[in-house]
């Protein structure tokens, strides 16, 4: 099974790191929430339902490390291009992003003064 079809489905997010700082307030919602993955769309909302972020994404497994680029299609970062790093495997995703025009983090641990993300996301 390939990436992109490993991604299908919906991942429940479990950790969050920013600026070196693990478990700040998260504005995408924190722990808890859940992310669905259609296709290469993703929609994230909280437990009630609520959405609080939605867009697609385009993915390069073929990259070292590998690479995913978000593309919010709401809130603060709407229409940015978003570099990230990830890791896959049928229980466990695992991405760090950095800002627009931030180059792609090469490692999965954040530090104080760059916007780095940090998620990890179980299948629920």
């Amino acid at each position: 099974m390939d990436d992109l079809q490993m991604l299908q489905g919906a991942w429940k997010q479990v950790r969050f790191e920013e600026n070196g700082v693990i478990e700040p307030t998260d504005i995408h919602g924190g722990n808890g929430r859940i992310t669905t993955i259609d296709g290469d769309r993703f929609a994230v909302r909280s437990p009630m339902g609520e959405l609080l972020l939605a867009g697609r994404f385009i993915l390069d497994p073929t990259a070292h490390p590998k690479s995913i680029t978000w593309i919010d299609s709401m809130g603060d970062d709407a229409g940015k291009l978003l570099p990230a790093t990830y890791r896959l495997s049928n229980d466990e995703f695992v991405f760090i992003a950095s800002d627009e025009g931030m180059p792609r983090s090469l490692v999965f641990a954040t530090s104080p003064g760059l916007t780095l993300r940090g998620f990890v996301r179980h299948r629920v």
